[in-house]
Parts: C-alpha cells; sequence; structure tokens
C-alpha cells in the first residue's frame, strides 16, 4: 500500500503533480476543459487542476464546487482541495456514478444539495460527461424547473456523453420515468420518492444493449 501524499514535503507534492497530470490524465485537460454555463448560477466541466480553479475564482466568482468524484487520497483531490481553499470556494464531495442507476435516495440528497449549496457553482467528475451530466439534467429539473424531458439534453455528446457505452445506463434511467412514470401522470419527484427496483432496471438495461464496441476501454473513462 502506498503512503499517504504529503503536500507539505516537495516529495509528495511532486508526486501528487505526477498522480494528476499523468495518473489522472490531467495532460488531455490542459486546454480541453470541457467547460459550460448551463445557467445564470452554474457551470459544469471536467476535473479542474489547482490553475483551472484559480482562474475560475477570478473570471468566475465561484463560491462552490461539486466534486462528483468523491472525496480521494490521490493527488487529484489533495491538489484541488488545497486550491479551493486557497480561493475561499467550498469543496463539496457528492459521488456519483457513471454505470449505476442512482439510489431514489441520492436522487433526494441531490435536489437538497442544489437548495443548499451558495452559488455560483461548478460541478464535475473527470470528464465532464457523463456524472457531471446526470447531475445536470437533476439541477436543470429541480432548479430550474425543466422537465426531464427537456433537461435530458444535458447527456448528450455535445459534452461528450456517449449513450451507447455503458454510460448509456444515465440515458436508461430518464427514459425509463418518461415511459413509465411521466406516462402514468406521474412526476419526477414522485417517481424517485415511491421508490424503483435499481437492480431490475440494470438488468434491463444490460439485456437491451445492442452497441458492438466497448466505448467505455476505448475512451479509457472511469
Amino acid at each position: 500500500m502506498a503512503l499517504p501524499i504529503d503536500l507539505d514535503t516537495p516529495a509528495g507534492r511532486q508526486r501528487a503533480q505526477r498522480e494528476l497530470v499523468w495518473g489522472d490524465h490531467g495532460f488531455l485537460r490542459y486546454r480541453f476543459r470541457n467547460l459550460h454555463q448551463i445557467s445564470d448560477e452554474m457551470y459544469r466541466a471536467n476535473q479542474p487542476s489547482p490553475e483551472h480553479i484559480a482562474r475560475y475564482a477570478k473570471e468566475l466568482g465561484l463560491k462552490t464546487i461539486l466534486n462528483l468524484r468523491g472525496e480521494s487520497p490521490r493527488g487529484y483531490y489533495l491538489l484541488e482541495k488545497e486550491a479551493c481553499a486557497r480561493q475561499g470556494i467550498e469543496l463539496v464531495d457528492f459521488q456519483m456514478f457513471s454505470r449505476e442507476i442512482p439510489p431514489p435516495e441520492k436522487v433526494l440528497e441531490a435536489k437538497h444539495l442544489f437548495d443548499s449549496i451558495a452559488y455560483p457553482a461548478l460541478m464535475h467528475c473527470k470528464s465532464g460527461a457523463d456524472r457531471a451530466g446526470i447531475m445536470a439534467v437533476l439541477y436543470m429539473h429541480f432548479r430550474k424547473g425543466l422537465t426531464i424531458e427537456q433537461a435530458v439534453e444535458q447527456l448528450s455528446f455535445k459534452y461528450l456523453h456517449i449513450r451507447q457505452g455503458k454510460t448509456g445506463v444515465l440515458d436508461f434511467y430518464f427514459d425509463t420515468y418518461l415511459q413509465e412514470g411521466a406516462a402514468k401522470g406521474l412526476s419526477f419527484m414522485a417517481w424517485v420518492t415511491q421508490g424503483y427496483d435499481r437492480a431490475a432496471l440494470k438488468a434491463r438495461f444490460l439485456k437491451s444493449r445492442k452497441w458492438k464496441l466497448n466505448f467505455d476501454q476505448l475512451l479509457r473513462r472511469e
């Protein structure tokens, strides 16, 4: 087991930087940030570097960053946490998953989160495509009042989301609500609150998938 990273030492800081740039593919995000403003108060992007965070603080006036990857001992997270503290930005860790049906309670937690954080805010995962996508759908529905049918635009290739891969389970989740919940007159909140069988939905998705290429391995996504 690797020793914890200590940013207070030159060796620890160098290790954290290596993990961010090479281990976490930060070199790919140096110029391409997948940054989008989706409302007057919310942005979405891929994993920010400390330099990106300093720039966001100055240019966007961010008060909150939602880290959808969850807390981690890895260098990319430690550097992000340090950078947020330096810039006076609150870092909120709210782990989501790109290949799973979200639990109802997680969806309800997201609604509460959007009602409680300080804005302007930015949400991010690693690529800014999938976990940022599902959270952006929930944000646009719960916070901005868009219908789910309108909000699912946040899960599109515009943001590098590919529904033909395993991350298509997120599209399937909302499609199921539209076909089985909305069709019965249920609001999304009512459908979530009454609960659903996550395992059964996931099994239906896996049974119905028809792609031939493994996009996840191809793109090396988490």
